[in-house]
């Protein structure tokens, strides 16, 4: 059986014809199985959701109880019929929930990765390499130039920058979902254990984190409502990347303005966003690990679905791998 016509891309994304199902669709279909809970890849509106509990569970918070006609559970490692293909989820170390999605028919194995890292992160189960036939990849910092550094130094810097200026709040953006519980996990692992103030816009997706078992410590409403801003003196407020535009941001005292992102080593973005501190933590691999993680899988096509395609296609054909890229729309970079 050719891999094409297990899977292949169509206006609406990733379909699997004999199964009659689409993998992340960007567009409301039948029926859809989805990897993670970021709104580029879980949209409301299909007939049938097949995911994690934890996912469903997400996109309910985000979309309202009725995102979806109907929806279905599928447990990491359990193996599923759907149309006459054998269907998997296998943790992708991304966010709560996040799943890579094997599919297989007639001897054939194919891999949807979702996004993934490989970074250890205490708020969700870590990436397992799933042996397959064809592996499908993001390749968001697909190019040689991005090395994370170790989230741990990075939240150094903030306990450097907290000890220097602690007459000044600490803002930091991290995106609602899963980049704001890791910051906030990571804070925490550092030995931090003041209160840590959060956005409003964090607070469902938080205390979901929390109901699963992810320690975050003592939140706080970051509200000023019956304080001054000097309650808020020396201390750590998160908040959504776009509360910063809003007047939120500049109601805290003398605002030290930081974000959370693996775009943060590129200079440029982060005088662009006006950071005065920037954290490169990113839940996303950088090149080395993409590497590493084909040579885990070990694959004889890889497939580039969004990102930096071109590179890792021709670092690919360079190791002897058949590869090319799927050019499909509609995927951000929402999780960074």
């Amino acid at each position: 059986m050719k891999p094409e016509a297990l899977l292949h891309p169509t206006a609406e994304g990733l379909y699997c014809p004999v199964g009659d199902f689409h993998v992340d669709p960007v567009r409301p279909v039948p029926r859809a199985l989805i990897t993670h809970g970021h709104s580029d890849h879980a949209r409301p509106g299909h007939g049938t959701v097949l995911a994690t509990r934890e996912t469903l569970e997400i996109m309910a918070l985000r979309y309202g109880v009725d995102f979806a006609a109907s929806r279905q559970i599928a447990g990491f490692g359990e193996r599923l019929d759907v149309g006459g293909v054998t269907v998997s989820f296998h943790p992708a170390g991304h966010v709560l929930g996040s799943a890579q999605i094997a599919l297989e028919r007639q001897g054939l194995r194919i891999v949807v990765s979702g996004d993934y890292k490989r970074r250890p992160d205490r708020t969700c189960a870590a990436f397992e390499p799933v042996a397959c036939n064809v592996f499908i990849t993001e390749a968001t910092f697909g190019l040689p130039v991005f090395h994370h550094p170790d989230p741990a130094v990075e939240i150094g810097k903030l306990l450097v920058s907290l000890e220097q200026f602690p007459e000044r709040s600490h803002l930091i953006g991290a995106y609602a979902l899963g980049k704001a519980q890791r910051v906030i996990s990571l804070i925490r692992a550092s030995g931090y254990d003041r209160p840590i103030y959060i956005h409003g816009a964090l607070v469902r997706l938080c205390d979901y984190y929390v109901q699963n078992g992810v320690e975050l410590g003592d939140l706080r409403p970051a509200t000023l409502e019956g304080r001054s801003s000097d309650h808020f003196r020396g201390a750590v407020v998160i908040g959504p990347p776009s509360a910063f535009n809003d007047r939120w941001a500049r109601r805290f005292h003398d605002p030290l303005a930081i974000f959370a992102s693996g775009w943060m080593m590129v200079r440029q973005r982060a005088k662009q966003r006006g950071v005065e501190l920037p954290l490169v933590i990113s839940d996303h691999c950088d090149w080395p690990e993409l590497q590493e993680t084909i040579r885990d899988v070990g694959p004889e096509q890889v497939w580039v679905t969004h990102g930096r395609e071109e590179a890792l296609v021709r670092w690919c054909q360079l190791q002897g791998i058949e590869a090319r890229p799927l050019h499909l729309v509609g995927y951000e970079d929402e999780g960074d």
